[in-house]
């Protein structure tokens, strides 16, 4: 297990004049700085090495409460303060596909280190890799504070950008002139409905945890770049809810449009069924098997009875159609 672990963790070490790249062949190699001008990050993807986390813990003299917290392998979001550490984490959406899956994400950071741990391979933040690499803008100035900015800037971005990306293809599948009250059609809305529903949940909890950050006090740590991030979260939030108000307005379309023609449909009905009720009565009367009915001995009266039905139905239909009513 050792082994995996040390497969799945690097370290970067970086100031403003170095940078500094390393993997590991033993966990005794693991040293956080502290105290130094040298700021490290520190990656492991998987959650499940606790013997290992332990030794890093105990090997650098860290908090060791931190052994409890990650023990646990699902974590409501929680942003908790420590000796001169913060431990967050919260559960992030991978969004390489329209299924929406998450994933655990821990930050364990102080001001001259931050250790994050990734419940599965492969993340967003390969941009600020390469930012710190070729010292591009003034990631390499700061302490672990703003690569901690940085890093939840990015998963952020990747929400928006996945939001806008998927609203733009459901923008042409839901546009209103395509709206049609069909199972299929219906479906589709749905869909997105439980996409926008699963985005705004990840970015509530994101919105909460930069919340508690913005609130935070400790040493060396400067909360007054989580203040944007909330902004950019509420933003975000914001739109999701205004699609889906639009959503559910086109749902209530489709309801009002199959009310409709099912309105029409009976309104139809019940026309023509005002016009042959007196025509069955009619023909219920001079169905009736009693002899001394008079009109049946009348040489014409089936002409007649004829007549009197077509009249009826003419009249009908004119005063119908004089009420609007077809």
């Amino acid at each position: 297990m050792e082994n995996e672990f040390l497969d799945n963790t690097s370290i970067i070490n970086y100031s403003a004049k170095t940078y500094e790249k390393t993997n590991f062949s033993a966990i005794s190699e693991i040293h956080l700085s502290q105290g130094t001008n040298n700021i490290e990050w520190l990656n492991t993807y998987g959650i499940k090495y606790q013997s290992e986390y332990k030794k890093v813990i105990y090997q650098n003299k860290l908090d060791d409460f931190l052994i409890k917290l990650l023990s646990d392998e699902e974590h409501h979001n929680k942003v908790i303060i420590l000796n001169n550490l913060l431990f967050i984490t919260t559960r992030v959406l991978i969004t390489e596909s329209r299924k929406l899956d998450s994933e655990q994400m821990v930050f364990i950071v102080s001001k001259d280190f931050l250790w994050s741990i990734q419940e599965k391979k492969g993340d967003y933040f390969n941009w600020i890799r390469e930012r710190l690499e070729g010292n591009k803008g003034i990631v390499r100035k700061k302490k672990a504070d703003y690569l901690l900015f940085l890093l939840l800037e990015s998963i952020v971005d990747n929400y928006q950008n996945t939001y806008q990306e998927n609203a733009e293809l459901s923008s042409d599948q839901l546009s209103s002139g395509n709206i049609k009250p069909t199972p299929e059609f219906t479906s589709l809305v749905e869909k997105r409905k439980q996409e926008l529903f699963n985005f705004k949940k990840a970015t509530m909890s994101l919105r909460d945890t930069v919340v508690k950050l913005e609130k935070m006090e400790i040493d060396g740590f400067n909360v007054k770049y989580f203040s944007e991030l909330k902004e950019q979260t509420n933003n975000l939030i914001s739109n999701i809810d205004f699609e889906l108000q639009e959503l559910e307005s086109k749902i209530n379309l489709i309801f009002s449009i199959q009310g409709h023609r099912l309105n029409e449909v009976m309104k139809t009905l019940t026309i023509l069924s005002v016009i042959f009720i007196p025509l069955t009565f009619l023909a219920g009367i001079y169905g009736m098997n009693f002899e001394n009915i008079p009109e049946l001995k009348s040489e014409n009266g089936y002409f007649i009875l004829l007549g009197i039905m077509v009249l009826i139905s003419i009249l009908s239909v004119w005063y119908f159609k004089r009420k609007k009513w077809f």
